[in-house]
């Protein structure tokens, strides 16, 4: 599998100066439509014939489980030339993270919505489907706390405090399944002083989500629980939209159920056509 390294850096707004390069994922340029990953050079018919096999479980397994149900297959243990052929025959797609900690991981969509590549130390390697691998929400609620607290905020600032305020009553009165509670930043007079109040307020949480499927988006998780900083560039890697998201997951993140039905369909159409090389 290609590297895929995503640094986990602080990134909140105020965090950088204007001056300096977004370090992020090129522009995607205009939404395409689904185009299959390359066919895997292969050598070897017998590798081929068993990176197939695994593909066509991990489809029926796909097609009896219910979207959301936890799903995951270990490919740790394939033969490397195996594995090197499933790598290539579901390709990257759009959406990667990384998730830091005691077990950092790696993550990385495949051209099939819903299927994802995690790649951790200790020979972790596996594939899991649905809207979004676990230990990402996981990671964040084993760090994060339900509430924080209001330091005194600098000279400059004018509706940091007023912003924080709410993110912290948003984060203590979410229960699951509630809808997310959005506070746009790109819409208030906001100074460096409270971009900055608000960074360091919000702290750093372990996962960072690149999203590239409506053009750049980095989804930073933060120190306070389901409290996301969510930031869109443009083309020139200039900010945007900047908000930040009471949630369990961002909705840009994770895939979408109708996509998730598309992946099991062109995903079975895949297999047919490698079986015809």
């Amino acid at each position: 599998m290609k590297d895929f390294p995503l640094p986990v850096i602080s990134f909140g707004p105020g965090s950088q100066d204007e001056d300096e390069a977004v370090d992020f994922i090129g522009s995607p340029g205009e939404m395409n439509a689904f185009m299959p990953p390359r066919r895997p050079e292969v050598a070897d018919p017998a590798s081929r014939d068993a990176a197939i096999a695994q593909l066509e479980a991990l489809r029926d397994r796909m097609k009896a489980s219910r979207f959301g149900a936890p799903l995951s297959v270990d490919l740790s243990a394939l033969p490397a030339p195996v594995r090197a052929v499933v790598n290539e025959a579901l390709g990257q797609g759009e959406v990667s993270a990384t998730v830091a900690g005691g077990a950092p991981l790696r993550i990385q969509e495949t051209v099939f919505a819903g299927l994802w590549r995690v790649l951790g130390e200790g020979g972790v390697d596996r594939v899991e489907a649905g809207p979004m691998p676990e230990a990402v929400v996981a990671a964040c609620r084993a760090t994060a706390a339900r509430s924080i607290p209001m330091q005194p905020p600098p000279a400059g600032a004018m509706n940091a405090p007023a912003v924080l305020r709410e993110l912290i009553d948003a984060a203590a009165r979410r229960r699951d399944g509630d809808p997310a509670h959005i506070v746009n930043l790109t819409l208030l007079p906001m100074t460096p002083d409270d971009l900055g109040y608000l960074s360091a307020s919000l702290g750093v949480g372990p996962v960072v989500i690149l999203s590239r499927g409506y053009g750049n988006c980095r989804i930073s998780s933060t120190a306070l629980r389901d409290t996301w900083w969510v930031q869109y560039f443009n083309s020139s890697d200039s900010l945007i939209l900047n908000t930040i998201e009471v949630t369990e997951l961002p909705d840009v993140a994770p895939a979408a159920a109708e996509d998730y039905a598309d992946s099991i369909v062109r995903l079975g159409e895949w297999i047919e056509s490698l079986r015809e090389d």
